[in-house]
């Protein structure tokens, strides 16, 4: 994954609460190839109605948006069902970050490993995002190392898990995670050798007895 540490781009409002995964990504499309990319069907039923046109009112359909790389929602986004696929469908989109005030559990920890920042804000911080994104389309700032969002001059924390922070950072993986700990998991294995022989398996030539 490449690394999240700061991002300039068009935010997008999408007023409203309880968004989940089945609406961030029908299960009718899960059965297409992932290679196909999920981004055509992110929020399908509500960006297109049933003849599959367009919604004109629809936040992500209107070109003041278009671009858009982070998504500003209202409480309890990403609820529902554990598929991974909602995330893929944002990626796919084009969506580096989601700001909320609260998100489902699997689907944050689904994000931040395929490189989406879930950001957490206080839910009046949150209405003013929306607020100002909705008078005005323009750049949102993304300072994860600050753990900032900016809009003109509007300037809100945001709270993200610091184990998901350090792996957003450095791009990392769980494994890769794990490895960079590789220092202190030889020394551990080396201490405790000395301090309990007794525990490592005895071998005759080369097997274990």
């Amino acid at each position: 994954m490449r690394p999240f540490t700061q991002l300039q781009a068009v935010g997008c409002p999408l007023s409203l609460s309880g968004v989940d995964t089945d609406q961030i990504i029908p299960a009718r499309f899960m059965k297409r190839s992932r290679a196909e990319g999920y981004g055509g069907y992110l929020l399908h039923d509500l960006r297109f109605d049933a003849g599959g046109a367009a919604r004109a009112d629809f936040p992500l359909n209107a070109p003041t948006y278009q671009g858009a790389q982070v998504l500003v929602a209202r409480r309890n986004f990403g609820s529902g069902s554990s598929r991974e696929a909602a995330v893929y469908a944002l990626v796919d989109y084009g969506i580096r970050c989601v700001v909320a005030p609260s998100f489902g559990d699997i689907f944050a920890s689904n994000a931040v490993n395929n490189g989406l920042l879930p950001a957490t804000v206080s839910e009046p911080d949150g209405e003013a995002l929306l607020a100002a994104l909705e008078a005005q389309a323009g750049p949102m700032q993304v300072d994860l190392e600050a753990c900032r969002v900016r809009i003109g001059a509007l300037d809100v924390a945001f709270a993200v898990d610091p184990v998901w922070r350090t792996k957003l950072l450095n791009g990392w993986d769980d494994i890769d995670l794990t490895t960079s700990h590789a220092a202190a998991i030889a020394a551990f294995v080396a201490g405790d050798r000395a301090r309990r022989p007794w525990a490592l398996p005895r071998t005759t030539v080369g097997k274990p007895d």
